[in-house]
């Protein structure tokens, strides 16, 4: 006998929750009803092959319509979940081997000059895919992430209000109205910053680089995870810093023993990490590790330049806490910006350099790093807007969906042998193909179809990754997408056959 189901009470994982509707776009009610249905099937309420609540009592419990009921099983069909029986009705679907995660990386244990082709201008070549299909960056560009008309009006108000701004000459640390709304956001990240340490940016990456600058020479050893985010590659390159990468879990985030161990044999001079939803891992470390890795680093006197600009898309989760929230006496640097949560064209950053403060603020000055007045009053203008965390909440759990049914095809669609990072949020996804594959290869062959994505090579000092990519989803997803996913692993796995293959075998672990 099935157990009632109550899918109105039953308290589903806040990072799952679509329950609240977004200020300007509700989540349709059969999305809702299948995504608590699908929370129960995955807390094991219901088993493997048990039979599910038939669609007319499903309704009349939900309140619903039957057509909804139906649109609501129909969407998990759809994504593996049930199995529709004739004339018996729904049921659970068989649980598949779960899909194996990437390895922990192994970089070599000293220092490397990061001198490479371009990794940024291959990224940006990809991006000439948005004419086909692009799996490339992971800057959204899915118009259900964002509303223009708030943006538009908060600059139009923003121009109104302090059009003086706009004729007036600045370059300090930036308005105080935007400083303040900063302030506010840190909060959650569980951050008590103050206005005045905040220090305005044209972007998260003129954040890091004016950190960077703070607290190295050139020829000094940054350490960072690997896989990297390739921006940062690049920085450190026209930085003349060496690289040390350090071990990285795609689920835990990076290995605090072997960092210990680097600290120990190489000058290092300064960390920089992404503790939160890393890129292109999407690894989280935990609370105590966040607090372990600044206690480590601080009692070494080693500078963490720690980027939060995607803690936000873990609304509603407490690992969305940074590991600045730890910081007790000013060894962490923490850089941030909005570009990925609020407006992508609104090309602003901030930094809280802690005991490197006044360096930062002067860095930006001298370097001609002004940013817009009227921008940062918009930008403050949006922050401050009750709808913020409500849409941030909707993200999370639409990219936690997306993400799963992005992984389920390329588990069904990639080479045996291939293994899939599993973040809880956020936009993208680190693909390790088997041995011997070349990415780089695959991406070429891609492009030719209009099909593009990040390389491995994109995110090392070295050529380890040379068989992994990095797919986004912050882009448009519906049925072209995913049939272009599908002839990504239909290309992976010629290569790795040497040839044509009829049908692409199921990941396994």
């Amino acid at each position: 006998m099935n157990p009632p189901l109550h899918l109105h009470t039953v308290a589903t994982p806040p990072a799952t929750d679509l329950s609240e509707p977004a200020p300007d776009r509700p989540v349709p009610r059969y999305v809702q009803m299948a995504t608590r249905l699908a929370g129960l099937i995955e807390s094991g309420a219901f088993k493997a092959g048990q039979r599910l609540p038939s669609v007319r009592d499903s309704a009349a419990q939900e309140g619903v319509a039957v057509s909804t009921a139906v649109q609501a099983y129909r969407w998990l069909e759809e994504r593996g979940q049930v199995q529709a029986r004739p004339k018996a009705g729904y049921f659970v679907a068989p649980r598949k081997r779960p899909i194996a995660l990437p390895m922990v990386s192994k970089p070599p244990a000293h220092s490397l000059v990061v001198k490479r082709p371009s990794r940024t201008d291959l990224f940006e070549d990809s991006l000439e895919g948005e004419r086909g299909c692009s799996f490339g960056g992971a800057c959204p560009r899915d118009r259900d992430f964002f509303d223009e008309e708030p943006v538009r009006v908060a600059v139009s108000r923003a121009t109104r209000v302090h059009r003086r701004s706009l004729i007036d000459y600045s370059n300090g640390p930036g308005e105080l109205a935007l400083r303040e709304a900063v302030v506010r956001r840190a909060l959650h990240l569980g951050c008590e910053l103050r206005a005045e340490d905040v220090t305005i940016t044209s972007s998260c990456i003129h954040a890091v680089s004016l950190c960077l600058r703070a607290v190295t020479q050139p020829g000094d050893v940054v350490a960072l995870e690997s896989p990297t985010h390739f921006g940062f590659l690049d920085l450190l390159e026209s930085l003349n810093l060496r690289a040390l990468e350090i071990p990285t879990h795609p689920r835990t985030g990076l290995s605090l023993p072997a960092l210990q161990l680097a600290l120990d044999t190489q000058p290092v001079k300064a960390m920089l990490a992404v503790p939160t939803l890393s890129n292109p891992l999407g690894a989280v470390m935990p609370h105590a590790d966040k607090r372990a890795l600044v206690k480590l680093l601080a009692s070494r006197g080693v500078p963490l330049i720690e980027d939060v600009v995607f803690n936000d898309l873990m609304a509603a989760d407490e690992r969305r806490k940074a590991a600045k929230a730890f910081d007790a006496d000013g060894w962490v640097m923490v850089c941030g910006s909005f570009s990925k949560t609020v407006a992508p064209g609104i090309r602003l950053g901030w930094v809280d350099a802690g005991r490197w403060r006044n360096a930062v603020a002067t860095l930006k000055r001298v370097h001609g790093g002004a940013t817009n007045a009227v921008l940062e009053h918009a930008l403050a203008d949006l922050l401050t807007q009750s709808s913020y965390e409500a849409r941030m909440r909707r993200i999370s759990a639409q990219m936690k969906e997306r993400l799963a049914e992005a992984r389920r095809l390329i588990g069904a669609s990639f080479p045996r042998g291939t293994r899939i990072s599993d973040p809880p949020s956020g936009y993208t996804l680190w693909v390790e193909l088997p041995a011997g594959s070349d990415s780089l290869a695959l991406f070429h062959q891609g492009a030719a179809q209009g099909i593009t994505f990040g390389p491995g090579a994109l995110f090392s000092a070295t050529d380890r990754f040379n068989h992994c990519m990095r797919l986004s989803f912050a882009g448009a997803w519906g049925e072209r997408e995913r049939k272009a996913l599908r002839e990504l692993g239909r290309l992976a796995t010629e290569q790795v056959a040497g040839g044509p293959m009829a049908q692409p075998q199921a990941v396994r672990a």
